[in-house]
């Protein structure tokens, strides 16, 4: 390549830079980019520290952190051990839940599909808290009969690695339902067809033709849960407290709450739980491109339920006992915890009170949370629409160079636990120029931070649907970038734009790993709260409290469904 061409190839790269869109695209992906990276740096460099814990920067460094982990390993032993008896659990759940719903002529299916997503937007602090009334050890609802009806030891107890795993399956559940409901929605059903006229029964049919074809799901699936319940905070802050039965998550809580915080220790174990997390989000993404188990071909096909005879009403019985579990019994439980003086199961005059929610929001500093996670989550999903749709587009639209690594930069937090985020967050912007630690500002960088996956995500699959001739052909009659992107991209992802605004604006409301190691005497947000009243005040309020929360996530929903359909035009003639 001669000199001058190179000159020339170098001049017009410069010169797309510096136009309005070049500049805005690379401020979008220097932003986040150091979002996401900013903190980690901080977290390896604290990890190292092995001198003055409150060093900045530290003094001396080395592995003895890291060695202490090794000496003492019950805590990592813990996380893996819960993490992977409650992924079992939840892929039990979701593939018996889809296969009846999907595979089977169940009466209500509809009504039930709905009803199994509630317990995501329930939210695991709000279903732990739930358990904790129902089935602890001594004080627990369920214990309570048994005792009433004779019984001298616990029926039940909540408060052990068994029940923590079960609580967070109840609630990963869900997730794990989504993600083989799709599987089972797209399968075709001719080799289970085939199967029945061969002569196989329903069961055979069931374990050696409809499982192996949904394996591929069902392995992608057990990954992804078993990488996000390694994060999970609620259930075993809440549940495992009391019996000192600690996992990294709660175990890097307590290290930073403690005076003096011993943040060196903290850190590596936040690390260490990202290795295992990052290796099981590797193996994932292996399983979900593999395309050894293929079974949708061009052909069309119409899926077909099988008619179950006299077990169909004992298959919608499993469906109903796991929304009654999962949802319908931990809000029953709240509510009546939080309309009672003192919670216990008596039906007697004089106990039901409205106080609770009066005290509850008379609170100034619940007050504030409350407001503060509304203010939050707007601002959350506001900015991170237009910032998160800039980047979808960058990354599905664009020719920027290295739009691929970009994406892979914005996809880091799924892979990373919100709580070793906010450790890492922590740190860095403690010693950060601009004071902001402690303040909203704080939490609206860490919202926007662990939120990306999923904003970029939900706009993308809009994005992916779209046609690129539709904005050549804006460009071809003279559109500027931002007119086009203004009058043609934006109207037509708006679909997209409004459900990533209200799915923001909802894990925000609900962010608990986050949030409670942010949270300063002015930033307090609700999720902390509900925790903080947890841990100081009486189970009445906290059941308050969690309500509230739930209404507010639950108001949300339901607008993002309303006006969702009536953007799409879903219900009109």
């Amino acid at each position: 390549m001669t000199g001058p061409l190179r000159a020339r190839i170098v001049w017009n790269t410069v010169a797309r830079a510096l136009t309005p869109q070049g500049l805005l695209t690379l401020g979008v992906v220097l932003l986040f980019g150091a979002l996401v990276l900013y903190p980690f740096v901080f977290l390896g460099q604290v990890a190292l520290n092995t001198g003055d814990p409150q060093a900045r920067p530290p003094q001396e460094y080395g592995l003895s952190n890291f060695a202490g982990l090794l000496q003492n390993p019950k805590i990592l032993g813990n996380t893996i051990y819960v993490a992977i008896v409650a992924t079992v659990l939840a892929i039990v759940f979701g593939f018996a839940n889809a296969w009846i719903l999907f595979r089977t002529c169940v009466p209500g299916q509809r009504v039930l599909e709905q009803l199994i997503a509630f317990p995501y937007y329930l939210t695991p602090l709000v279903g732990a808290l739930a358990w904790s009334v129902l089935a602890s050890p001594r004080r627990g609802f369920l214990n309570q009969l048994w005792y009433a009806l004779g019984g001298v030891r616990p029926l039940l107890n909540i408060n052990t690695p068994l029940g923590i795993a079960w609580v967070m399956a109840l609630f990963e559940g869900t997730v794990a339902f989504v993600m083989i409901a799709a599987a089972m929605k797209s399968m075709d059903p001719s080799l289970e067809e085939v199967s029945h006229v061969l002569g196989a029964g329903k069961l055979r049919t069931l374990t050696r033709v409809t499982l192996p074809m949904v394996a591929p799901a069902i392995l992608g699936t057990a990954i992804f849960v078993f990488a996000e319940l390694l994060g999970s905070f609620s259930a075993p802050l809440i549940l495992g407290s009391p019996a000192r039965f600690y996992v990294v998550t709660t175990a890097i809580w307590e290290l930073a709450m403690r005076f003096p915080p011993d943040y060196p220790l903290a850190a590596a174990m936040g690390l260490s739980l990202s290795v295992v997390m990052l290796g099981a989000m590797y193996f994932y993404r292996r399983i979900i491109t593999s395309r050894s188990y293929v079974t949708i071909t061009g052909k069309a096909f119409r899926p077909r339920r099988m008619d179950m005879g006299r077990l169909t009403w004992p298959l919608f019985g499993v469906v109903s006992v796991y929304v009654l579990l999962a949802a319908v019994l931990p809000v029953v439980t709240l509510l009546w915890v939080s309309f009672q003086r003192l919670a216990s199961l008596s039906l007697g005059d004089g106990v039901w009170t409205l106080g609770n929610y009066a005290t509850a929001l008379g609170m100034g500093p619940i007050r504030a949370a409350i407001g503060n996670s509304l203010v939050l989550g707007f601002a959350t999903a506001t900015l991170g629409t237009f910032l998160m749709g800039l980047l979808a587009w960058i990354i599905y639209r664009s020719h920027l160079p290295g739009r691929g690594v970009v994406e892979y930069v914005v996809m880091f937090p799924a892979a990373v636990p919100r709580m070793v985020l906010a450790l890492g967050m922590l740190w860095a912007w403690t010693v950060f120029p601009i004071p902001i630690y402690g303040t909203l500002w704080l939490l609206l960088l860490a919202y926007l931070t662990v939120f990306l996956p999923l904003g970029v995500r939900t706009i993308a699959s809009v994005i992916l649907q779209l046609d690129q001739s539709v904005e050549e052909c804006a460009r071809v009659c003279g559109a500027s970038w931002f007119y086009q992107l203004r009058t043609v991209t934006v109207p037509l992802l708006r679909p997209g734009l409004i459900a990533a605004w209200m799915l923001l604006f909802i894990a925000s409301a609900r962010e608990l790993g986050t949030s409670i190691l942010l949270t300063g005497p002015d930033s307090k947000v609700i999720a902390p709260a509900i925790v903080d009243a947890w841990s100081s005040s009486g189970t009445e309020i906290t059941a308050a409290m969690a309500l509230i929360q739930t209404a507010l996530v639950g108001v949300a929903w339901c607008v993002l469904l309303g006006v969702t359909r009536r953007v799409v035009g879903f219900g009109t003639d």
